[in-house]
């Protein structure tokens, strides 16, 4: 296998591409299992009922009406777990498709391979899927699997689809959506102990308060946020006063922070956080990761994205640069720096006053460009301007 090539590289990146159908298969027999367990109980005990009313001398209708019911139960219990079995079996079929599609990885000898080409591309299909769905353009990512079904198996649309229905539902206030997800999900968020479902609790709390609904609110206060004071007193008593401080926009309100709108926002990014921590989904999506490590890659002090005048940067850099292009250049602001071991200077370096160091005839070819007069010269990165004379020839080692 050539050098240049490593698929353990690319594994990395794609470990939630296996994580993801192995935590829902966990879930999916953990249901199976309540529903067993459940039933089990409720079979037992109708069971010794059925057998007690027999021995009591019952008749022979209220006798056939209980086995009746225990086999109405044994029904429902097993269209239960066919649907179970089904969604065990996709979710099998998932796995194994995924497994093939990075097995593929070490059968591909080096980069210039065509079948590297090719897995290239799926993995690229894949990850602009991931991105549209994440950011809740569902239709076009319905396109681009129709038109690439290899892909299909690859992506979690489901997922990702209800991730951002209950996502759009806080941003719109609404917490229903949010309130079912947590119900659904109980056991890991108090594994987690994370405080995701009290806080959309106190939102609906707040809402209450906001619309005078005030013996509403308390009554929901008593039984969904008082029982939760051992770990969120402070918030407990402090969203009590809102019954004192109705909402206003007065700067003055102690408690305007709790009746801000831009609480939603938070609720919203607080879930999409839990909900991919619970599926070992990345944020941001893997998209976004691989280009942000190409990017910094490319970035240099004198890109765009630095902090210095664009006007005076637009006429050096090139065009062909993708970190001064404007539909990458947002991206790679909050990127650092390329680390190169060896520097590339062009022929001829001379120094400005401020260290930067250019090849002499692209220093003075920009400046002439720029309208400036013979004699003086313009830093391409920070403008600055001063007289030919001061620069001074380097040698860089």
């Amino acid at each position: 296998m050539s050098k240049d090539f490593n698929p353990e590289n690319y594994i990395l990146l794609e470990q939630a591409l296996l994580r993801l159908p192995q935590q829902l298969m966990r879930q999916n027999f953990k249901s199976s299992q309540k529903y067993i367990e459940r039933d089990v109980n409720y079979l037992s005990g109708a069971a010794n009922e059925a057998l007690n009313s027999c021995l009591g001398g019952t008749g022979p209708e209220e006798s056939l009406q209980q086995v009746d019911a225990m086999i109405g139960r044994l029904q429902g219990l097993k269209r239960k777990l066919e649907v179970l079995r089904d969604e065990e079996n996709a979710l099998m079929a998932k796995s194994k498709a995924r497994l093939n599609y990075l097995q593929e990885l070490y059968n591909i000898k080096s980069v210039d391979d065509k079948e590297y080409e090719r897995w290239n591309r799926l993995r690229l299909h894949r990850l602009l899927v991931d991105n549209l769905l994440r950011n809740g353009y569902s239709q076009s990512a319905t396109a681009l699997i129709e038109a690439n079904e290899n892909i299909r198996e690859l992506v979690d649309m489901d997922i990702l689809m209800q991730c951002k229905t209950i996502e759009e539902s806080l941003r719109n206030g609404s917490t229903a959506e949010c309130l079912s997800w947590c119900q659904e999900n109980k056991s890991y968020l108090k594994k987690a102990k994370n405080g995701l479902e009290f806080d959309v609790r106190l939102q609906q709390y707040i809402e209450y308060v906001r619309q005078d609904r005030s013996l509403e609110a308390i009554t929901y206060s008593q039984k969904y946020l008082v029982p939760n004071a051992d770990t969120n007193l402070d918030a407990i008593l402090r969203s009590s006063a809102l019954l004192v401080f109705p909402a206003s926009d007065d700067e003055d309100n102690p408690y305007k922070d709790l009746y801000s709108q831009e609480r939603w926002n938070q609720l919203a990014d607080s879930f999409v956080a839990t909900h991919h921590s619970l599926h070992g989904l990345s944020m941001p999506s893997l998209l976004q990761i691989s280009l942000s490590a190409g990017l910094s890659a490319l970035k240099t002090p004198s890109c765009k994205s630095g902090n210095h005048p664009i006007s005076f940067v637009s006429n050096y850099n090139s065009s062909l640069c993708p970190i001064c292009s404007p539909e990458l250049n947002e991206l790679s602001k909050p990127l650092p720096y390329a680390h190169h071991v060896r520097s590339s200077v062009e022929p001829d370096p001379v120094m400005l006053p401020n260290g930067r160091i250019y090849g002499r005839h692209t220093l003075i070819q920009f400046s002439e460009e720029a309208g400036l007069p013979i004699g003086k010269v313009r830093d391409p990165t920070t403008g600055d301007e001063w007289d030919e004379s001061v620069i001074r020839r380097v040698f860089p080692s």
